[in-house]
């Protein structure tokens, strides 16, 4: 069952305006691989790209608070239309309570997607706080909902679809994303 029983704040899912998330074990399975170069390499899953590219059409913004800070997170956030980017931080709170500043939120508007320690914080205040199917356990202590899929699996998309079909915007945005207004027909 993926509802903790934690009772969601505001407004619920309907009042949801922005969609935070983490990236190693969110948007990837975690592993980081360390080229002989120095470079690193990180898998992306599809799903999450269209996911968050349909949740960008129907105007819900996003963004990604990591710790680390690399050249291939900065080019996925372009690349699938994600609004706001803050790297290099292990202390989350602050920049997502500056960033809610900054867009006239509240906390309470916001669905954060975790899945270790330094997610916490935020996800205690959110008014949707989301743990990865593989996320340790003191995230999933503090979580609403836990996904079916695990991070960098879908994770996302599956966050992504149950906001917008609370928000009856799911079937008309896919639709437009996909230039077929009838596709579930």
């Amino acid at each position: 069952m993926p509802w903790t029983g934690r009772p969601l704040s505001g407004a619920g899912l309907k009042g949801i305006r922005l969609l935070v998330m983490d990236v190693d074990g969110v948007l990837t399975g975690g592993e980081i691989a360390l080229l002989s170069n120095g470079a690193e390499m990180r898998l992306f899953n599809s799903q999450d790209g269209v996911g968050l590219m349909v949740a960008h059409l129907a105007g819900l913004q996003t963004a990604l608070i990591t710790g680390r800070a690399t050249e291939a997170v900065r080019k996925r956030a372009e690349e699938v239309r994600i609004t706001h980017l803050v790297m290099g931080t292990f202390q989350k709170l602050p920049p997502l309570q500056e960033l809610c500043g900054q867009l006239g939120l509240t906390l309470d508007a916001v669905a954060y997607i975790g899945d270790d320690v330094p997610d916490i914080p935020p996800m205690k205040r959110v008014g949707f706080a989301v743990a990865v199917a593989n996320a340790v356990d003191e995230v999933k202590r503090v979580a609403h909902y836990i996904t079916q899929r695990r991070g960098g699996e879908g994770a996302v998309r599956e966050v992504v679809e149950l906001i917008l079909k609370a928000q009856g915007k799911w079937e008309t945005t896919v639709g437009n994303f996909i230039g077929d207004t009838d596709w579930m027909r």
